[in-house]
């Protein structure tokens, strides 16, 4: 597909893009109810609201975890907690919120969809890139906990900036989870949620109707994402005044979560390929995972509501080895990024330290990077694939914390939750960790977008370390 496409040659009149059948087959909506028998009032199969009500309790908590005062505040706490593990009616839509013209529809989680939740949803294997061995949503909730008593989510003595570590690691464990290693693989079996009947009594949606549906709100980018060039999609996430008319697909002059915003895996699939948008090595992560997504679902809506044949169910999992291997790539090159993000800030720290400056400024952006950095690290060891050795690397070259000015970093958790510190490598080792984070995505992802690279780096800056060079965190 076209990165030159543009939203210039969309124009409709329905009221909602889920509502009635559309023509346009560039637009994830309006596929015809195929289930057999139905009798009910659905005149489109498509449904994925409650995806898009987890992303809005992502962001939501995002925010949240970045509203500490410093103290310990049970208050707080509780709020996040309802975003996180609860399903109550009456949550407010925290974030994404009304900006200026950019006029958002829903106001309530509710809105949505309801009784729906983030801590059901994420990945319940160990954590082995954190101490404690917690699994995916005991360490969010440590997070959560840890972030009610920082200031602004920030915790300057051990280094972590809980909104980002939250955030990315949600975005890999909840959303990628989800998609990759649920309704993009086991779903897609003959016998799972079959495409003869109704995902469930009285559905409007087949069993692979739906599924297919589910991933698709995981990656949340608009409906319309063909009809716009990544920037737009990456403006329309910013909620940026001139990116409206681009969201406002239907143009009721509001912006509807469900079908026109942009949530975080599209969000960053739209950042790379923006960046790269005029050089010979361009990615085209937002288009590919979308077409496919499309495809497939037009494939199950020629299925008429009968069981897949193996030959179309061989093509659906080829849509989804299309999705899951670009989406892996994605988180991949938001780990080479915020590698290269870290490895810049160290250079700058040095540079005020040895001057005798005040770090503080730049040490929070050190700070943010790292979350950044760990979160999706983290997040790209939650899919399907055990990445083995890939992640043992990829654990030991960052830690369980950034090196801090002292020469110290967080390397255990004990009994009562208290962050243990110990001497960590020298600086120009651990800027040497991140060149190799950065080398490693290459090798096994090969990223191609390679946003702050410093891999050329490398060779001098182990030169000057001498034998110190392939020291890493164990």
């Amino acid at each position: 597909m076209s990165k030159a496409i543009t939203a210039g040659t969309a124009a409709v009149t329905l009221a909602l893009l889920s509502g009635a059948a559309l023509a346009d087959d560039m637009v994830y909506a309006g596929f015809p109810v195929t289930v057999k028998g139905y009798s009910g009032s659905k005149t489109t199969s498509v449904s994925y609201t409650g995806q898009i009500a987890r992303h809005v309790l992502h962001d939501s908590l995002k925010k949240l975890a970045g509203s500490g005062n410093g103290k310990p505040n049970p208050e707080l706490k509780a709020k996040m907690m309802a975003y996180f593990g609860g399903k109550d009616a009456g949550r407010e839509i925290i974030a994404p919120a009304t900006k200026g013209p950019f006029a958002i529809s829903q106001s309530a989680v509710d809105d949505i969809s309801k009784g729906k939740n983030l801590s059901g949803k994420t990945f319940e294997a160990a954590v082995t890139g954190m101490p404690n061995g917690m699994i995916g949503p005991e360490l969010v909730e440590f997070w959560i906990d840890k972030a009610s008593s920082a200031d602004k989510g920030f915790d300057k003595d051990n280094g972590y900036d809980y909104p980002q570590l939250i955030s990315k690691y949600v975005m890999g464990a909840v959303f990628y989870n989800q998609a990759a290693d649920g309704y993009l693989d086991e779903y897609l079996s003959a016998d799972k949620k079959p495409n003869d009947k109704p995902y469930k009594d009285g559905a409007a949606y087949t069993g692979k109707e739906h599924s297919w549906d589910e991933a698709f709100g995981y990656f949340g980018t608009p409906a319309h994402t063909l009809k716009l060039t990544p920037k737009q999609v990456y403006g329309i996430a910013k909620r940026k005044s001139e990116a409206f008319a681009d969201a406002d697909y239907n143009k009721d002059g509001k912006v509807d979560l469900r079908t026109e915003m942009t949530f975080g895996p599209a969000y960053y699939a739209a950042g790379f390929d923006a960046s790269v948008y005029d050089r010979s090595n361009g990615t085209n992560y937002l288009h590919t995972i979308t077409k496919a997504f499309l495809d497939g679902r037009k494939l199950l809506t020629d299925a008429k509501g009968e069981k897949l044949t193996d030959e179309q169910r061989d093509r659906l999992k080829r849509h989804a080895s299309v999705i899951t291997q670009n989406w892996e790539k994605v988180l991949a090159e938001a780990t080479f990024k915020y590698a290269g993000s870290v490895y810049k800030d160290m250079v700058k720290l040095q540079t005020i330290t040895e001057s005798n400056g005040d770090p503080s400024k730049q040490f929070r952006k050190y700070v943010k990077h790292w979350g950044e950095l760990k979160g999706f690290a983290l997040a790209l060891q939650s899919g399907k694939n055990n990445l083995g050795e890939t992640a043992t690397r990829l654990n030991r070259l960052i830690g369980a914390g950034p090196l801090l000015l002292n020469a110290s970093q967080v390397v255990d958790i004990d009994s009562q939750g208290n962050y243990v510190r110990d001497q960590g490598p020298d600086w120009g080792e651990y800027m040497l960790h991140m060149a190799k984070v950065q080398k490693l995505m290459i090798d096994q992802f090969g990223v191609q977008a390679r946003n702050n690279d410093v891999t050329q780096e490398m060779q001098d800056l182990a030169r000057s370390l001498g034998d110190r060079s392939s020291a890493e965190n164990d």
